[in-house]
Protein backbone atom coordinates (compact mmCIF):
# COMPACT_ATOMS: atom_id res chain seq x y z
CA UNK A 1 0.00 0.00 0.00
CA UNK A 2 1.42 3.36 -1.02
CA UNK A 3 1.94 6.32 1.23
CA UNK A 4 -0.80 8.88 1.69
CA UNK A 5 -0.63 11.76 -0.77
CA UNK A 6 -2.82 14.81 -1.26
CA UNK A 7 -4.65 14.89 -4.58
CA UNK A 8 -6.72 17.68 -6.09
CA UNK A 9 -10.27 16.38 -6.46
CA UNK A 10 -11.98 19.58 -7.55
CA UNK A 11 -11.35 23.18 -8.58
CA UNK A 12 -13.40 26.32 -8.97
CA UNK A 13 -12.68 30.00 -9.51
CA UNK A 14 -14.48 33.30 -9.63
CA UNK A 15 -13.73 36.69 -11.16
CA UNK A 16 -15.61 39.99 -10.80
CA UNK A 17 -17.83 41.10 -13.66
CA UNK A 18 -16.20 44.48 -14.31
CA UNK A 19 -13.50 44.51 -17.02
CA UNK A 20 -10.83 47.22 -16.88
CA UNK A 21 -9.52 47.39 -20.44
CA UNK A 22 -6.30 48.85 -21.77
CA UNK A 23 -8.35 51.51 -23.55
CA UNK A 24 -9.85 52.66 -20.25
CA UNK A 25 -6.43 52.65 -18.59
CA UNK A 26 -5.04 54.80 -21.40
CA UNK A 27 -7.50 57.51 -20.34
CA UNK A 28 -6.22 57.35 -16.75
CA UNK A 29 -2.43 57.26 -17.28
CA UNK A 30 0.06 57.74 -20.10
CA UNK A 31 -0.14 54.28 -21.65
CA UNK A 32 -1.65 52.43 -24.61
CA UNK A 33 -2.87 48.98 -25.60
CA UNK A 34 0.25 48.49 -27.74
CA UNK A 35 2.61 49.50 -24.91
CA UNK A 36 0.96 47.14 -22.42
CA UNK A 37 0.68 44.19 -24.81
CA UNK A 38 4.33 44.45 -25.88
CA UNK A 39 5.63 44.53 -22.32
CA UNK A 40 3.34 42.21 -20.35
CA UNK A 41 0.70 40.74 -22.68
CA UNK A 42 -2.43 41.93 -20.82
CA UNK A 43 -5.60 43.11 -22.59
CA UNK A 44 -7.91 43.51 -19.60
CA UNK A 45 -8.23 42.71 -15.92
CA UNK A 46 -11.25 42.11 -13.65
CA UNK A 47 -11.94 44.60 -10.84
CA UNK A 48 -14.20 44.13 -7.81
CA UNK A 49 -16.58 47.06 -7.54
CA UNK A 50 -18.81 47.84 -4.58
CA UNK A 51 -18.61 49.53 -1.20
CA UNK A 52 -17.11 47.45 1.61
CA UNK A 53 -16.23 44.43 -0.54
CA UNK A 54 -12.90 42.70 0.05
CA UNK A 55 -10.87 39.62 -0.76
CA UNK A 56 -13.17 37.37 1.28
CA UNK A 57 -16.08 38.28 -0.99
CA UNK A 58 -14.20 37.09 -4.08
CA UNK A 59 -12.99 33.98 -2.27
CA UNK A 60 -16.46 33.20 -0.95
CA UNK A 61 -17.73 32.74 -4.51
CA UNK A 62 -14.81 30.45 -5.41
CA UNK A 63 -15.10 28.30 -2.27
CA UNK A 64 -18.88 28.09 -2.34
CA UNK A 65 -18.75 27.04 -5.99
CA UNK A 66 -16.06 24.44 -5.20
CA UNK A 67 -18.13 22.85 -2.43
CA UNK A 68 -21.23 22.70 -4.63
CA UNK A 69 -19.31 21.33 -7.59
CA UNK A 70 -17.66 18.54 -5.58
CA UNK A 71 -20.74 17.70 -3.51
CA UNK A 72 -18.90 18.63 -0.33
CA UNK A 73 -20.76 19.79 2.74
CA UNK A 74 -19.17 22.70 4.62
CA UNK A 75 -19.31 20.49 7.74
CA UNK A 76 -16.96 17.99 6.06
CA UNK A 77 -14.10 20.47 5.63
CA UNK A 78 -11.24 19.95 8.10
CA UNK A 79 -9.04 22.91 7.18
CA UNK A 80 -9.13 26.00 4.97
CA UNK A 81 -6.00 27.93 3.99
CA UNK A 82 -6.22 31.27 2.19
CA UNK A 83 -3.19 32.51 0.28
CA UNK A 84 -3.44 36.30 0.04
CA UNK A 85 -1.54 39.56 0.44
CA UNK A 86 -4.70 41.67 0.43
CA UNK A 87 -6.52 40.49 3.56
CA UNK A 88 -9.86 42.06 4.42
CA UNK A 89 -8.21 43.49 7.54
CA UNK A 90 -5.05 43.02 9.58
CA UNK A 91 -6.93 40.55 11.75
CA UNK A 92 -8.81 38.27 11.94
CA UNK A 93 -7.51 36.09 9.12
CA UNK A 94 -9.40 36.36 5.85
CA UNK A 95 -9.58 32.54 5.91
CA UNK A 96 -11.68 32.79 9.07
CA UNK A 97 -14.05 35.23 7.38
CA UNK A 98 -14.37 33.00 4.32
CA UNK A 99 -15.15 30.00 6.52
CA UNK A 100 -17.89 31.96 8.27
CA UNK A 101 -19.41 33.18 5.01
CA UNK A 102 -19.62 29.70 3.45
CA UNK A 103 -20.70 27.93 6.64
CA UNK A 104 -17.54 25.97 7.44
CA UNK A 105 -17.85 25.28 11.18
CA UNK A 106 -15.73 22.21 11.96
CA UNK A 107 -12.39 23.40 10.56
CA UNK A 108 -9.61 25.69 11.60
CA UNK A 109 -8.28 28.16 9.06
CA UNK A 110 -5.47 30.60 8.52
CA UNK A 111 -3.91 32.94 5.97
CA UNK A 112 -0.58 32.42 4.23
CA UNK A 113 1.25 35.35 2.68
CA UNK A 114 3.89 34.64 0.03
CA UNK A 115 2.73 37.06 -2.67
CA UNK A 116 2.52 35.44 -6.12
CA UNK A 117 3.97 32.16 -4.80
CA UNK A 118 1.30 32.03 -2.11
CA UNK A 119 -0.93 29.44 -3.73
CA UNK A 120 1.95 26.99 -4.20
CA UNK A 121 3.17 27.46 -0.64
CA UNK A 122 -0.39 27.00 0.67
CA UNK A 123 -0.96 23.95 -1.54
CA UNK A 124 2.05 22.14 -0.13
CA UNK A 125 1.21 23.21 3.43
CA UNK A 126 -2.25 21.73 2.99
CA UNK A 127 -0.78 18.58 1.45
CA UNK A 128 1.37 18.07 4.54
CA UNK A 129 -1.77 18.08 6.72
CA UNK A 130 -3.51 15.61 4.39
CA UNK A 131 -0.49 13.27 4.38
CA UNK A 132 -0.86 12.76 8.16
CA UNK A 133 -4.04 10.81 7.47
CA UNK A 134 -6.04 12.95 9.90
CA UNK A 135 -7.33 15.49 7.38
CA UNK A 136 -9.78 14.19 4.77
CA UNK A 137 -10.95 17.37 3.05
CA UNK A 138 -8.84 20.53 2.89
CA UNK A 139 -9.67 23.66 0.91
CA UNK A 140 -6.90 25.88 -0.45
CA UNK A 141 -7.95 29.23 -1.89
CA UNK A 142 -5.73 31.79 -3.59
CA UNK A 143 -7.44 35.17 -3.58
CA UNK A 144 -6.42 38.77 -3.97
CA UNK A 145 -8.15 42.08 -4.47
CA UNK A 146 -5.09 43.70 -6.01
CA UNK A 147 -7.09 46.75 -7.06
CA UNK A 148 -7.14 47.73 -3.37
CA UNK A 149 -3.34 48.27 -3.37
CA UNK A 150 -2.85 49.43 -6.96
CA UNK A 151 -1.96 53.05 -7.68
CA UNK A 152 -3.92 54.03 -10.76
CA UNK A 153 -1.68 57.04 -11.33
CA UNK A 154 1.40 54.82 -11.73
CA UNK A 155 1.54 53.35 -15.23
CA UNK A 156 4.37 50.94 -14.33
CA UNK A 157 2.12 48.98 -11.96
CA UNK A 158 -1.54 49.82 -12.65
CA UNK A 159 -1.47 47.94 -15.95
CA UNK A 160 -0.50 44.67 -14.27
CA UNK A 161 -2.99 43.65 -11.61
CA UNK A 162 -6.52 42.29 -11.38
CA UNK A 163 -8.84 40.71 -8.82
CA UNK A 164 -9.76 37.00 -8.67
CA UNK A 165 -9.97 33.88 -6.53
CA UNK A 166 -9.40 30.20 -7.21
CA UNK A 167 -9.94 27.28 -4.84
CA UNK A 168 -9.06 23.57 -4.84
CA UNK A 169 -10.21 20.64 -2.73
CA UNK A 170 -7.47 18.29 -1.51
CA UNK A 171 -8.21 14.76 -0.35
CA UNK A 172 -6.00 11.80 0.61
CA UNK A 173 -5.10 9.00 -1.80
CA UNK A 174 -2.81 5.97 -1.77
CA UNK A 175 -2.81 5.82 -5.56
CA UNK A 176 0.02 7.20 -7.67
CA UNK A 177 -1.59 10.61 -8.13
CA UNK A 178 -1.50 13.97 -6.40
CA UNK A 179 1.30 16.20 -5.23
CA UNK A 180 4.55 14.35 -5.87
CA UNK A 181 7.28 16.89 -5.12
CA UNK A 182 7.99 20.57 -4.50
CA UNK A 183 10.92 23.01 -4.39
CA UNK A 184 10.55 26.39 -2.67
CA UNK A 185 12.97 29.29 -2.19
CA UNK A 186 12.95 32.74 -0.60
CA UNK A 187 15.35 35.68 -0.65
CA UNK A 188 14.28 38.44 1.72
CA UNK A 189 16.83 40.87 0.29
CA UNK A 190 14.53 41.16 -2.71
CA UNK A 191 11.98 43.06 -0.64
CA UNK A 192 13.54 46.39 -1.63
CA UNK A 193 12.51 45.81 -5.25
CA UNK A 194 8.89 44.79 -4.67
CA UNK A 195 6.89 45.74 -1.59
CA UNK A 196 4.36 48.11 -0.06
CA UNK A 197 6.20 50.91 1.69
CA UNK A 198 3.77 51.65 4.51
CA UNK A 199 0.91 50.12 6.46
CA UNK A 200 2.84 47.52 8.44
CA UNK A 201 4.28 47.67 11.95
CA UNK A 202 7.60 49.12 10.72
CA UNK A 203 5.85 52.10 9.14
CA UNK A 204 2.26 52.38 10.41
CA UNK A 205 -0.34 54.38 8.51
CA UNK A 206 -0.26 58.14 8.99
CA UNK A 207 -1.33 61.26 7.15
CA UNK A 208 2.19 61.45 5.76
CA UNK A 209 2.21 57.90 4.39
CA UNK A 210 -1.21 58.36 2.81
CA UNK A 211 -0.22 61.70 1.25
CA UNK A 212 2.97 60.10 -0.10
CA UNK A 213 0.92 57.28 -1.71
CA UNK A 214 2.89 54.62 0.17
CA UNK A 215 0.02 52.17 0.59
CA UNK A 216 0.26 50.82 -2.93
CA UNK A 217 2.43 48.23 -4.67
CA UNK A 218 5.94 49.55 -5.26
CA UNK A 219 8.06 47.77 -7.84
CA UNK A 220 11.40 48.27 -9.55
CA UNK A 221 10.30 46.52 -12.69
CA UNK A 222 13.60 45.72 -14.39
CA UNK A 223 15.18 44.25 -11.25
CA UNK A 224 12.14 42.09 -10.57
CA UNK A 225 11.93 40.95 -14.19
CA UNK A 226 15.58 39.89 -14.33
CA UNK A 227 15.33 37.92 -11.11
CA UNK A 228 11.99 36.33 -12.03
CA UNK A 229 12.85 35.29 -15.56
CA UNK A 230 15.87 33.33 -14.33
CA UNK A 231 14.57 31.85 -11.10
CA UNK A 232 11.12 30.75 -12.19
CA UNK A 233 12.64 28.91 -15.14
CA UNK A 234 15.44 27.45 -13.01
CA UNK A 235 13.13 26.03 -10.35
CA UNK A 236 10.81 24.52 -12.98
CA UNK A 237 13.74 22.76 -14.64
CA UNK A 238 15.17 21.74 -11.26
CA UNK A 239 12.03 19.83 -10.29
CA UNK A 240 12.00 18.10 -13.69
CA UNK A 241 15.60 16.95 -13.25
CA UNK A 242 15.02 15.77 -9.68
CA UNK A 243 12.08 13.65 -10.78
CA UNK A 244 13.73 12.42 -14.00
CA UNK A 245 11.11 14.08 -16.16
CA UNK A 246 11.67 14.97 -19.81
CA UNK A 247 9.76 17.62 -21.69
CA UNK A 248 7.69 14.96 -23.46
CA UNK A 249 6.56 13.64 -20.05
CA UNK A 250 4.99 16.96 -19.08
CA UNK A 251 1.36 17.45 -20.08
CA UNK A 252 1.17 21.06 -18.87
CA UNK A 253 3.21 23.88 -17.40
CA UNK A 254 0.98 25.98 -15.12
CA UNK A 255 2.93 29.21 -14.63
CA UNK A 256 2.16 32.23 -12.51
CA UNK A 257 0.67 34.84 -14.84
CA UNK A 258 2.83 37.89 -14.20
CA UNK A 259 4.39 38.63 -17.56
CA UNK A 260 4.09 36.85 -20.90
CA UNK A 261 7.84 37.10 -21.52
CA UNK A 262 8.62 35.34 -18.22
CA UNK A 263 6.10 32.60 -19.05
CA UNK A 264 7.60 32.11 -22.53
CA UNK A 265 11.14 31.97 -21.14
CA UNK A 266 10.16 29.33 -18.58
CA UNK A 267 8.48 27.18 -21.23
CA UNK A 268 11.53 27.38 -23.51
CA UNK A 269 13.90 26.39 -20.69
CA UNK A 270 11.72 23.34 -20.04
CA UNK A 271 11.71 22.43 -23.72
CA UNK A 272 7.93 22.70 -23.97
CA UNK A 273 5.88 23.67 -27.00
CA UNK A 274 3.50 26.63 -26.50
CA UNK A 275 0.55 24.21 -26.66
CA UNK A 276 1.63 22.74 -23.31
CA UNK A 277 1.60 26.05 -21.43
CA UNK A 278 -1.49 27.36 -19.65
CA UNK A 279 -1.91 31.07 -20.36
CA UNK A 280 -4.79 33.42 -19.53
CA UNK A 281 -2.87 36.59 -18.58
CA UNK A 282 -4.42 38.47 -21.51
CA UNK A 283 -7.88 38.30 -19.94
CA UNK A 284 -7.15 38.64 -16.22
CA UNK A 285 -3.70 40.18 -15.68
CA UNK A 286 -1.70 39.31 -12.59
CA UNK A 287 -4.12 38.22 -9.87
CA UNK A 288 -1.23 37.28 -7.55
CA UNK A 289 -2.16 34.20 -5.46
CA UNK A 290 -5.12 33.44 -7.75
CA UNK A 291 -3.34 33.06 -11.10
CA UNK A 292 -2.43 29.36 -10.90
CA UNK A 293 -5.81 28.04 -9.67
CA UNK A 294 -7.52 30.36 -12.16
CA UNK A 295 -5.52 28.70 -14.96
CA UNK A 296 -6.31 25.20 -13.70
CA UNK A 297 -10.02 26.09 -13.57
CA UNK A 298 -10.06 27.45 -17.13
CA UNK A 299 -8.16 24.44 -18.50
CA UNK A 300 -9.92 21.82 -16.32
CA UNK A 301 -11.76 20.21 -19.24
CA UNK A 302 -8.43 19.58 -21.00
CA UNK A 303 -6.88 17.79 -18.02
CA UNK A 304 -6.85 14.00 -17.81
CA UNK A 305 -6.25 11.69 -14.87
CA UNK A 306 -2.53 10.98 -14.61
CA UNK A 307 -1.42 14.11 -16.49
CA UNK A 308 1.92 15.33 -15.18
CA UNK A 309 1.87 19.05 -14.37
CA UNK A 310 4.57 21.47 -13.29
CA UNK A 311 3.30 24.51 -11.37
CA UNK A 312 5.78 27.39 -11.12
CA UNK A 313 5.65 30.84 -9.56
CA UNK A 314 7.71 33.85 -8.57
CA UNK A 315 6.61 36.56 -6.18
CA UNK A 316 7.58 39.52 -4.03
CA UNK A 317 9.71 38.82 -1.04
CA UNK A 318 11.35 37.34 -3.10
CA UNK A 319 9.58 33.97 -3.13
CA UNK A 320 9.64 31.35 -5.85
CA UNK A 321 8.99 27.67 -6.29
CA UNK A 322 7.62 24.74 -8.28
CA UNK A 323 5.29 21.84 -7.62
CA UNK A 324 5.14 18.55 -9.53
CA UNK A 325 1.75 16.87 -9.40
CA UNK A 326 -0.18 14.16 -11.18
CA UNK A 327 -3.73 15.20 -11.97
CA UNK A 328 -6.30 13.15 -10.08
CA UNK A 329 -9.46 13.01 -12.23
CA UNK A 330 -10.71 12.97 -15.81
CA UNK A 331 -12.42 15.93 -17.46
CA UNK A 332 -15.68 17.11 -15.94
CA UNK A 333 -18.50 16.96 -18.48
Amino acid sequence: MGKIRAVITGIHAWVPEYRLTNLELSKMVDTSDEWIMQRVGIKERRILKGEGLGTSDIAEHAVRGLLEKTGTSPDEVDLLICATITPDMAFPATANIISDKVGIKNAFSFDLGAACSGFLFALQTAAAYVSTGKFKKVVVVGADKMSSITDYTDRTTCTLFGDAAGAVLLEPTREDYGIMDYIFHVDGSGRKYLHMKAGGSAKPPSHETVDAREHFVYQEGQSVFKFAVVNMADVAVEIMVRNKLKSEDIAWLVPHQANLRIIDATGRRMGLSPEKIMINIENYGNTTAATIPLCLWEYEKKLKKGDKLILAAFGGGFTWGSVYLKWGYDPVT
